[in-house]
């Protein structure tokens, strides 16, 4: 029997509500058979010991909650086991992490989870991994450094990449949408969506061009990568354009004009210049999530511990 707090006190009372039904039966007629009673007291007999099952669990847990802070249901027979939608339908079951090095094949940290979602289970996973660890190595702190961690889409989230980007590892977590920016993956009809199709239709196959809220600008170091992870140099400083300063940025010729998001770049090929940007300056743009961070680092061809 599963659902959250709430639910699971619903079906105490409508346990309680048949199991009355079926005493007041009995106060009501004389003349049932001894068949009749015996079936209705073995009934009653169940509902009521479903009913203090419950009444005992609510007693003794404390209610779960999900990723976003609402109540998740509960099994009361497995309490630490969770309702998880898989392709083979809902199960009442667990998630089976494992952390292992790659070079070695050696895992390192294993352990199941009685959560909805796995990432839920990457922090606790990370921080039992350190603790292994601290006990394994003469230098923790080192291995951290020169410790390249990866992980699938599905633990990507703005918390998970904050926790890590904290954690002292090199960390590498993909989002869900890093092939339909990956070059590799252009040509493939599996990676593009509906929506997309729909929106080349609509401009005659010409892809959105990029703007500058596609460029990863670092206001403190004062550079500038392109959406393909390509380095830029700074063109000019306190540029005025419409009576405001800018900082502006051209992207290597070299580079424009055999990168692959060539199209989505620039209206022509380049033949002097590359693309070039402008940010204004002291210009109160939002500040970069972890997540963009992590896209830059991804989409990059170099590893440049960006976060």
């Amino acid at each position: 029997m599963s659902g959250t707090f709430d639910e699971l006190g619903r079906k105490k009372a409508k346990l309680e509500r048949a199991s009355k039904r079926i005493l007041e039966r009995h106060q009501s007629q004389d003349n049932l058979s001894k068949e009749q009673v015996n079936q209705d007291l073995k009934q009653k007999e169940k509902l009521d010991k479903s009913a203090d099952k419950i009444t005992q669990f609510l007693a003794t847990h404390q209610e779960k909650t999900g990723s976003k802070g609402k109540p998740v249901k509960s099994n009361i027979t497995d309490p630490d086991s969770a309702k998880m939608t898989t392709s083979k339908g809902t199960i009442q079951g667990y998630n089976g992490i494992a952390i292992n090095d790659d070079k070695h094949q050696i895992i390192l940290q294993a352990q199941v989870w009685g959560s909805v979602g796995e990432q839920q289970t990457l922090q606790p996973a990370v921080a039992q991994l350190k603790q292994q660890l601290a006990q394994v190595s003469q230098n923790p702190q080192l291995t951290k450094q020169h410790t390249k961690f990866t992980a699938d889409s599905g633990f990507n989230s703005e918390e998970n990449l904050e926790f890590m980007a904290q954690s002292g590892f090199d960390t590498y977590i993909a989002d869900n949408q890093f092939r339909k920016r990956n070059p590799l993956f252009k040509a493939s009809e599996t990676y593009e969506t509906e929506q997309e199709k729909r929106r080349l239709k609509r401009r005659n196959g010409k892809p959105r061009l990029f703007t500058s809220d596609d460029f990863y600008y670092n206001e403190t170091t004062q550079t500038c990568r392109c959406p393909a992870g390509n380095e830029m140099w700074r063109s000019g400083i306190n540029v005025k354009s419409h009576h405001q300063q800018y900082t502006r940025f051209c992207g290597y010729l070299k580079d424009c004009k055999v990168c692959p998001l060539q199209q989505q770049c620039m209206r022509k090929p380049p033949i002097k210049t590359g693309r070039q940007v402008q940010f204004k300056n002291n210009d109160s743009r939002k500040k970069r999530s972890y997540m963009d961070k992590m896209k830059v680092k991804i989409d990059s061809p170099k590893d440049n511990n960006l976060l």
